[in-house]
């Protein structure tokens, strides 16, 4: 196969698009969010609001972070499962992460801040804080145009006011071998829609339709915008939640951070009865989000590839 013929993700541009005022672009650009939503469940993201300043920020800002001792490190814990620090996994040595909950709120990640430096690091709050906002807009400006494409805007405040926001960064060291590694195990995500953003080392893959892994090649004026398994099945099924894995070679360490719209606890997915008819029949039950994770985390659920069909599929 020559290169020409290896696909590839879809690239939509959102420059100057905003939530609150209508673009002449706005429908165009809602088409080809739909379209790639529903071939690929990702796209790569052109926005502009992030400055490149702030762009390369993060990328510090991430290191700085996992430079850190692994005695601090531990110290980021949540009551939320896999909310807090991830790592010295056997399966993936490559491999670790930590959780920024509530990252849009100044005073929540200054909290986990001075966790982390005792003696504060307001460089490092105010660079998490302004990254996550701007990329909460870009979140909102996707599931406002989705919901309009699935003819279901009117559940769209709703549906806003239902979700919050978590910040996973990770780190995947180089394994020192030019031999390829697991990085991160294959598997969808569980959550609404994922934003991530990375620095340029190459790793992540994406699992097609038809079983084709695509090589997603980092851009650093790009993001990825990716489906969750939670938001596939608010909308019964019609847009396409993907697997997706990370795979390293090579010495250079990779870092991304991952913007997640997460469902709040106690609140419930359940498709519009306007997605259900005799074409599209209801794929799954109503459920709490936060109740399946406990299921998805535990060890049959970690080897079940299809874990939100067993856990609540019609």
């Amino acid at each position: 196969m020559g290169s020409e013929d290896t696909p590839k993700l879809p690239v939509i541009n959102f420059t100057d698009l905003k939530l609150e005022a209508k673009d002449p672009n706005w429908e165009a650009v809602k088409s080809q969010v739909h379209r790639a939503l529903v071939e690929f469940g990702c796209f790569e993201a052109v926005f502009d609001r992030v400055p490149l300043e702030l762009r390369k920020a993060i990328l510090g800002s991430l290191q700085e972070l996992f430079d850190l001792p692994l005695q601090t490190k531990l110290l980021n814990v949540s009551k939320k499962l896999f909310h807090g620090y991830v790592g010295q996994y056997p399966m993936v040595p490559l491999f670790e992460s930590m959780g920024i909950d509530d990252a849009v709120v100044y005073e929540e990640v200054e909290s986990l801040t001075n966790t982390m430096w005792p003696n504060g690091n307001p460089n490092f709050s105010k660079t998490i804080q302004s990254f996550s906002e701007e990329l909460a807009e870009l979140d909102q400006i996707i599931r406002k145009m989705v919901l309009e494409s699935l003819g279901v805007e009117k559940y769209l405040e709703e549906h806003m006011n239902s979700t919050n926001y978590l910040l996973r960064v990770m780190k995947y060291q180089g394994p020192q071998t030019s031999d390829t590694k697991l990085g991160l195990s294959a598997h969808t995500d569980k959550n609404i829609v994922t934003i991530l953003y990375q620095n340029e080392v190459e790793g992540l893959e994406v699992l097609t339709k038809d079983g084709t892994w695509i090589s997603y090649k980092p851009s650093p004026h790009s993001f990825v915008v990716m489906i969750g398994d939670s938001f596939n099945a608010w909308a019964n099924g019609r847009l396409h939640s993907p697997f997706h894995r990370v795979m390293m070679s090579g010495n250079e360490t990779r870092y991304s951070a991952g913007l997640f719209s997460i469902p709040k606890g106690g609140s419930i997915i359940k498709a519009p009865e306007e997605l259900v008819d005799e074409e599209h029949p209801l794929l799954f039950k109503p459920f709490d989000h936060m109740e399946f994770l406990k299921y998805y985390y535990t060890e049959k659920g970690q080897r079940d590839q299809f874990a939100l069909l067993t856990y609540c599929g019609v």
